[in-house]
């Protein structure tokens, strides 16, 4: 299973399309657009799931750089999602 990154998606852009774009290479699995949580509107970026690898990464060596709805596509693999919220509420320790 390959995680695949979208972004730079137009806020018009619907997981059909994306989905339709990325079958050209091989079986979609899953095709996610993220939305804000608060207002439900699109924030430009998704992911897709395809089944196999290598038809993975030909879909991203094709697809990256790729116009949709006037908007050139940035395309990778996904990075795994980090488990740390981050924030930077704790306490720096002094090498001191």
């Amino acid at each position: 299973m390959k995680n695949i990154y979208v972004g730079n998606l137009s806020f018009g852009a619907t997981e059909d399309a994306v989905r339709s774009l990325f079958e050209a290479h091989g079986a979609v699995e899953r095709v996610n657009i993220c939305t804000d949580r608060d207002s439900g509107q699109p924030r430009g970026f998704g992911f897709v799931e395809m089944t196999n690898d290598n038809e993975g990464d030909k879909a991203i060596a094709a697809l990256n750089g790729k116009d949709l709805d006037g908007r050139a596509l940035n395309i990778n693999e996904a990075r795994p999602k980090n488990d740390s919220a981050g924030g930077g509420g704790g306490r720096r320790q002094s090498r001191y």
